[in-house]
């Protein structure tokens, strides 16, 4: 009988021993974010329960090396028939891309097939911002469904934290009690833990030390800024359930997310004349490609007032 890992699948020892090995790799060379981490293993793990089915048997390092084209295209539409979204996908191809290559450069499996494997092709989104109102609505009632004061008060602060300096909700909530904003700046670490400086608006730092000074828990500088009810660092699922009862309440679109208060910060910037390089650096993006997304929809926004405005627009002679 094959070993079990803990992760819902079997795998031969040496596969097993392999896994560990990338697994460590990740954390302390590649020096990934908890969120890609975890997102890499069930990735993984989900090709490992597939093949087992496929196989008849957990899969071994020689299967590895023996996995031919069709074996990963079988993969790729069991996820698809599965519902599956082509993001999941795509970054699932992207996870075994990077595993076996770890497995080439340790000299343990070399499989030319995994090469010939496709990444589906993704729809181009446009980032989905809300309008100021939506915004400001949604900051402002971030707090009526808590009871407990200082749960209001980090509901508050956090998503004027989102909005106002446009931080992932990754990010913010990585933040630690030592870098709570006292200053007109923020350092903030990012995707590939590459770090940035972005301001701090009088409102959102006045929001976090009003949060702060009414936690009942200690502020110990490595403990997390922002806290769950017991005392924990604060769930994402917890801030997303949040901004769903906003949605409810204040009758906003599907659309209003806690990420989407961050697309709002950098389309409510460009609506205001700031530049894509300043946007840029203010959002952490690597590429400048990522950051023009938000210029399609400045100019949706152009398009609906020209549209509502113009007397030619409106059929006026």
């Amino acid at each position: 009988m094959r070993p079990s890992s803990s992760l819902g699948f079997s795998a031969g020892a040496g596969l097993l021993t392999a896994i560990s090995d990338w697994q460590r790799w990740l954390k302390s060379e590649r020096r990934v974010s908890e969120h890609t981490f975890d997102a890499y293993v069930r990735d993984l793990a989900a090709f490992l329960v597939f093949m087992t089915g496929h196989l008849g048997a957990a899969p071994d390092l020689a299967d590895f090396a023996a996995f031919r084209p069709a074996d990963f295209r079988s993969y790729l539409a069991h996820r698809s028939n599965e519902g599956i979204s082509r993001s999941s996908i795509a970054r699932g191809v992207s996870t075994l891309r990077n595993f076996f290559r770890f497995l080439e450069r340790a000299d343990t499996v070399h499989n030319p097939a995994i090469k010939t494997v496709r990444t589906p092709r993704l729809p181009k989104t446009v980032p989905k911002a809300l309008d100021e109102d939506d915004a400001l609505a949604a900051i402002r009632d971030a707090g009526a469904a808590q009871e407990e004061p200082w749960l209001a008060a980090r509901d508050t602060a956090l998503l004027l934290m989102l909005y106002g300096c446009g931080l992932r909700i990754g990010e913010a909530l990585s933040l630690t009690c030592a870098e709570i904003p006292r200053g007109d700046t923020l350092r903030v670490t990012g995707k590939g833990r590459k770090q940035r400086i972005v301001p701090v608006l009088p409102v959102v730092r006045e929001a976090v030390t009003a949060y702060r000074k009414i936690c009942p828990f200690v502020a110990a500088p490595d403990s997390p800024l922002f806290l769950g009810a017991r005392g924990g660092a604060l769930n994402p699922g917890v801030v997303q359930r949040q901004m769903r009862l906003l949605r409810a309440r204040l009758g906003l679109p599907e659309t209003a997310t806690p990420h989407a208060l961050r697309h709002s910060f950098a389309t409510h910037l460009l609506a205001q004349g700031g530049d894509l390089r300043t946007i840029q650096e203010l959002l952490g993006h690597a590429s400048l490609s990522t950051t023009q997304r938000y210029t399609v929809v400045d100019a949706q926004r152009l398009s609906s007032v020209y549209n509502a405005a113009h007397p030619r627009a409106r059929g006026s002679s």
